[in-house]
């Protein structure tokens, strides 16, 4: 096996992470409203049962610095696999509505665990030419994830009375093969050396990722090693790195007040507000799932050519239009046919193109390496709940607003996220994580 296919086996083998991640995130759009009639809930019920995944998360995200920067990133990505498995089995088999919120809730704690340690993981294995499409393949496999998710809830819609138990089941599947793919990938040279001070064994792993570079990024590790803080959540509030807690935060509250979590939470019923049926909204869903994969094909093809910012300059602004389209057709009461599908897969192309393609790389890519796992973690968890807010209040906010206002504020949120992109946002392609480092942390 050469070294650049070790490379791609261990970026993807973290990524897969990212498949379960997607399929979790998605796959209760299916079960909604299923479940809804079920448990006879109220709306405020139905909220807790669609967004309890994303209060796991939420918690995972805020925790997962923890075990990444104690145990190292391989054994952290073990622990989300097992949380994986365990959430799979125990919603599909739940009995009553507590049980299920147990076990979705679980799940969520991996999902936050895994948007924090495998895109970090990839960052810091992958050489700087190429990091950028390496991490990326990290949300390559949340909206493959996504894509399976909702081409499995069509697939088992009509199979009966507990489709949707084999719907949020079947995840134990991928689990299981996530479990075993983690064996077989090394740990981070970068925590090696910071952590282990194993440096011998961290240099055999960098002469795997770019071996006319091993020696100088082992130098590079070492002296950020001589000049790093202790690491930890506290550390982030020094003066050292305002700038990339800035960005990291801005950044992921930028990417949910794009509405995204919500469109893909709630996509059958955004169609049925559009006027479609039952059937047809899942079938438009699973084209949102396949115009994302496409898309963040994509943009996962141009991030190391053209850059983070360039993409990012792209999206917002066909986001923008992509969403004032959406709006007016609310406004405007022109729901009949496809129109408001169209154009929602025009918005969901131009987010993965940019956002969807940008956010796990650019996040990984900002902080020192000291505390590189605590500021994953404050990006995710800061990306989580607002995820988590926005998809629990979005039933109320569309039903009392209409699609109309809703989706233009979602509008006027980009508009301001292009001007983040425009003053704030460096360029980090093609740059060391060390080098990164020395230019942003100011």
């Amino acid at each position: 096996m050469s070294n650049s296919t070790k490379i791609f086996f261990w970026s993807i083998s973290a990524a897969l992470g990212g498949f379960l991640f997607g399929f979790d995130t998605a796959v209760i759009s299916g079960a909604e409203q299923t479940l809804q009639v079920l448990w006879n809930s109220t709306p405020f019920e139905h909220g807790l049962t669609v967004s309890i995944a994303l209060i796991g998360t939420v918690v995972g995200a805020l925790f997962g610095g923890l075990p990444a920067d104690k145990y190292g990133r391989k054994y952290s990505l073990l622990i989300v696999a097992v949380l994986y498995l365990i959430s799979a089995l125990g919603s599909g088999l739940a009995t009553g509505w507590g049980m299920f919120l147990i076990f979705r809730f679980i799940g969520g704690v991996g999902v936050g665990i895994s948007s924090v340690v495998a895109p970090m993981y990839i960052s810091e294995i992958a050489p700087p030419s190429r990091r950028g499409r390496l991490v990326a393949l990290f949300q390559f496999n949340i909206v493959l994830g996504i894509l399976i998710s909702y081409l499995s809830n069509y697939g088992l819609e009509g199979i009966g009375e507990n489709a949707w138990r084999w719907m949020l089941g079947v995840e134990a599947i991928p689990a299981v093969l996530f479990m075993v793919s983690i064996f077989f990938i090394p740990e981070s040279p970068r925590w090696l050396i910071l952590k282990k001070n194993k440096i011998h064994e961290a240099r055999e792993i960098l002469n795997v990722s770019d071996s006319a570079e091993a020696e100088r990024v082992v130098v590079s590790i070492l002296k950020s090693k001589n000049e790093a803080t202790e690491g930890s959540y506290r550390d982030l509030f020094k003066p050292l790195y305002r700038t990339p807690v800035r960005l990291a935060v801005l950044f992921a509250l930028f990417n949910q007040l794009s509405g995204i979590n919500a469109i893909i939470y709630y996509a059958p019923r955004v169609f049925e507000m559009a006027g479609l049926g039952k059937e047809s909204a899942l079938l438009s869903s699973a084209g949102i799932g396949l115009v994302n994969l496409l898309a963040t094909l994509l943009g996962l093809s141009l991030i190391d050519k053209f850059g983070r910012k360039f993409l990012m300059y792209v999206g917002s602004l066909g986001v923008i239009v992509a969403l004032v389209l959406v709006a007016n057709s609310f406004f405007s009461e022109n729901l009949g046919g496809s129109q408001v599908p169209v154009f929602l897969f025009v918005y969901i192309a131009f987010f993965a193109l940019s956002q969807g393609a940008v956010i796990w790389v650019f996040i990984s890519e900002i902080f020192p390496n000291d505390v590189r796992a605590y500021g994953q973690s404050l990006g995710s968890f800061t990306h989580w709940i607002a995820a988590a807010v926005i998809s629990f209040i979005f039933p109320y906010i569309a039903e009392t607003f209409g699609g109309g206002p809703t989706f233009s504020f979602f509008a006027g949120m980009m508009v301001l996220q292009l001007l983040f992109v425009w003053r704030m946002m460096p360029e980090t392609k093609g740059t060391s994580l060390e080098g990164i480092e020395q230019a942003v942390a100011a």
